[in-house]
């Protein structure tokens, strides 16, 4: 047992010197090698950060909300609404939202707009906690708004704490910013105006029987799926949406960006495994001659396809560490700013994103089958091949 311990340590440091003697074709190998891995493994972790971070910003969101469709579109619903859902039990409370997106042709960008009743709400006594500043509006105070941290900048940049918006009749109407959102919540607040409920009715100019939709509250979190169904069942022409359907949204969209992305990056992974296959089952004269040499001075076959092993092994395991690294480091300290358009979105306003990447372990280990496995393939067949050959007839043909 210390015999061949013994042999494998100096099959190995055998492998370290050969690899020294070409660092300049395995560094540029290597360089290559980290960087597609990196930007793989890079998409996957964001997906998957962002995935939980929106799991978890939905935590606090409604058990159900009740959108009107007409026409294959939303439009406003009636409140009166409320009043036939009375029947049903189980249900805490209902509250009617108005909210809406503000275009600012100045900055082109949308602005979220959003008008709660804060003193129906549940956890409307908390929302000061999210706050970096300020306090939230006063219901019985109109002309008050809280801005995300993107749109305050706007205003500071304007020179002002005034935010003027438009009515649908062109006359303006103006809001005094009394607090700013944390910057911990950033992805979900960034481009938020919040203001009263009366106020956003009057903003948008929808009458007071209307709401954009009703957020409903519900006692016992294993009957959601119950009570949507009779809502559903109750009023028909309307979208009732549950919290889990929201968050399966969240992932589907998540998925297809970055499913998109991967298969353009694991096509660029593909393309350098067969680069790779190409160069190494064309084995130089040096690297022939070097394995015949092995086999006259008594090397065995499997000695040699060790070699190659660990040469690969090596420099594919050390790619695979230094990519998932750089990815890591990427996403979490960086903000993943290379990716982050393709899977937030199209608004010009962007979040900055506060992702801590989870260490899935299907995601490396699939991300290991696609890269080290084939560039192992690629050194190691031709090496045996190579090696097959009887050492004089390898000689005697160089």
């Amino acid at each position: 047992m210390i015999g061949g311990l013994t042999k494998h340590t100096n099959i190995l440091d055998y492998s370290l010197a050969s690899l020294w003697r070409r660092r300049m074709k395995n560094i540029s190998v290597l360089v290559v090698f980290s960087g597609v891995i990196f930007l793989v493994a890079s998409f996957q972790m964001l997906t998957q950060a962002l995935t939980e971070t929106a799991a978890l910003a939905l935590r606090s969101a409604p058990e159900i909300t009740i959108q009107k469709i007409s026409a294959g579109r939303q439009v406003a619903v009636p409140v009166e609404y409320t009043e036939k859902l009375s029947v049903i039990f189980g249900i805490k409370d209902i509250v009617p939202r108005i909210w809406g997106y503000y275009f600012d042709e100045v900055q082109g960008a949308n602005y979220t707009v959003m008008g709660i009743d804060a003193r129906r709400m549940p956890l409307g006594d908390k929302l000061h906690l999210t706050l970096q500043e300020g306090t939230m509006p006063d219901s019985g105070t109109g002309g008050q708004a809280v801005v995300g941290r993107s749109v305050k900048k706007i205003l500071e940049q304007k020179g002002g704490r005034l935010l003027s918006l438009f009515r649908p009749d062109l006359s303006l109407a103006s809001f005094e910013v009394t607090g700013v959102f944390k910057p911990e919540i950033d992805i979900l607040t960034d481009d938020l105006v919040v203001m009263s409920i009366d106020d956003a009715r009057d903003l948008f100019s929808i009458p007071v029987n209307m709401a954009t939709d009703l957020c409903v509250y519900v006692a016992n979190q294993s009957e959601v799926t119950t009570i949507a169904k009779k809502i559903a069942a109750l009023l028909p022409g309307t979208r009732v949406l549950t919290r889990s359907q929201i968050s399966k949204t969240y992932q589907v969209v998540f998925g297809w960006r970055s499913g998109f992305a991967s298969v353009c990056l694991l096509a660029a992974l593909s393309a350098f495994v067969i680069l790779a296959w190409d160069k190494a089952s064309g084995l130089s004269p040096e690297e022939k001659r070097e394995i015949s040499i092995l086999k006259i001075l008594g090397w065995e076959t499997s000695d040699i396809l060790a070699v190659r092993f660990w040469e690969g092994f090596l420099v594919s395991g050390l790619a695979f560490v230094n990519g998932c690294t750089l990815a890591y480091i990427h996403v979490a300290f960086f903000e993943a700013t290379l990716f982050r358009p393709v899977l937030v979105g199209w608004s010009v306003i962007h979040p900055s994103l506060h992702l801590v990447p989870s260490f899935i372990v299907s995601n490396f280990i699939l991300i290991f089958c696609f890269s080290v496995l084939p560039y192992l393939a690629a050194t190691v067949i031709p090496a045996w091949r190579s090696a097959s050959v009887p050492a004089d007839s390898a000689l005697s043909g160089m």
